[in-house]
């Protein structure tokens, strides 16, 4: 071989065999998106389970030429095309993580004050004027409806309506719903003091009853058939939740109870985030629609907050014993970062005051209410 064809097979495993050749602006402007969600893991520490995995996936499939995500010459699909495919695609992955969900739940503060159901309805506010927001900028009735229920601020739910409502925006809702989740000590702090005064932030609320063992074990079984009747589309998030729950509250199943809550939660984690990071490919992710979709997101967060707070105030009217309003931000279900931000703006305004149990009985309702709102779009637009 000489010395010309020696450099001409180097150039050519260069060019065809290589990424490095292959890199666009784009590619690597979305390595750089990638890094700066692991950033905010990491040193940040926001949501760093569901980021890390999220932000690696990005890094990791814009580099070119990967087999990651595609399919292979027999058809197969690449490694993180399995996960996605089997775990997102298929819906199995947010089904698993609400049943760890509803292992890890204790229903206690919403079955001692049901009330506060309404204020899990009234924090999905945001959900339906971003969806009619959406319609205007052009997106079409899935799109608008996959990118409304963001504001629930519940990703297992936004994922599994985004996979069968309009799977090609999954990559952006997904890390949309799950960055607003993190920034909820951020976001929501301002708008709770704009919407209530001092002395409604030091309203003190009575001590939640004692809720029994027999009442925790039927909640499971009547909210999975009230629900699963009035909203069929939701069986699948909602069973898998009520059964997790039912594990947790028997006291016989301690084991699949405990595996439910950790090492399946964990694994389906790692898979989930991988997937909706490696979905953000640079030609894929860096159009309009996608980046229109962060400014609706927090839109729609924000609504929901205050739909949420505006809900208390109303109930307040025909109640004799006021509720904090500050509760009624934890109407959004981000479980149990919103309720814990509502205990502390509490403790700013009277040291002595505890919300934290009070306030988590909205944040389960909101659970089950964006549940409910994913359910009924689905319905509508399926």
């Amino acid at each position: 071989m000489s010395w010309e064809q020696f450099v001409e097979l180097i150039k050519n495993i260069l060019i065809t065999q290589t990424g490095i050749p292959n890199l666009t602006g784009g590619q690597a402007l979305m390595i750089i998106v990638g890094l700066i969600f692991l950033y905010l893991a990491i040193a940040k520490e926001y949501e760093p389970l569901l980021l890390l995995p999220i932000g690696f996936g990005i890094f990791l499939v814009n580099f070119p030429i990967t087999p990651l995500m595609g399919f292979t010459e027999h058809g197969t699909p690449e490694l993180i095309r399995v996960f996605y495919k089997y775990g997102v695609e298929w819906e199995v992955i947010p089904c698993v993580i609400f049943l760890g969900l509803g292992a890890m739940t204790d229903f206690g503060p919403l079955i001692s004050n049901p009330k506060v159901l309404i204020i899990g309805a009234g924090a999905q506010l945001g959900v339906f004027i971003t969806y009619l927001g959406t319609l205007f900028f052009g997106f079409t009735l899935k799109e608008a409806a996959s990118v409304g229920i963001i504001g629930g601020a519940d990703g297992p739910t936004t994922i599994y309506l985004t996979a069968k409502l309009a799977p090609h925006l999954l990559g952006a809702n997904a890390l949309a719903a799950y960055s607003y989740m993190a920034m909820v000590p951020l976001i929501q702090p301002p708008i709770m003091r704009w919407l209530t005064s001092p002395a409604q932030r030091r309203i003190r609320m009575r001590q939640l009853r004692t809720v029994s063992a027999r009442e925790k074990l039927l909640f499971p079984l009547i909210a999975c058939a009230l629900i699963v009747l009035l909203i069929p589309a939701v069986a699948p998030l909602m069973g898998m939740f009520m059964f997790g729950n039912l594990m947790r509250e028997s006291g016989v199943v301690k084991r699949l109870s405990d595996t439910a809550q950790n090492a399946l939660m964990n694994i389906v984690t790692i898979f989930l985030g991988l997937s909706v990071g490696a979905t953000m490919k640079a030609e894929v992710f860096l159009n309009w629609k996608p980046l229109l979709i962060f400014g609706f997101g927090l839109v729609d967060f924000v609504i929901c907050t205050m739909g949420g707070i505006l809900t208390v105030h109303i109930m307040n009217l025909f109640l004799k014993e006021k509720m904090n309003p500050l509760i009624g931000s934890a109407g959004v279900s981000a479980v149990p970062m919103s309720a814990r931000v509502a205990h502390s703006e509490g403790l700013k305004a009277d040291p002595d005051n505890w919300l934290i149990m009070h306030a988590m009985g909205p944040n389960l309702a909101g659970v089950i209410g964006s549940a409910a709102a994913a359910g009924m779009l689905i319905a509508m637009f399926q």
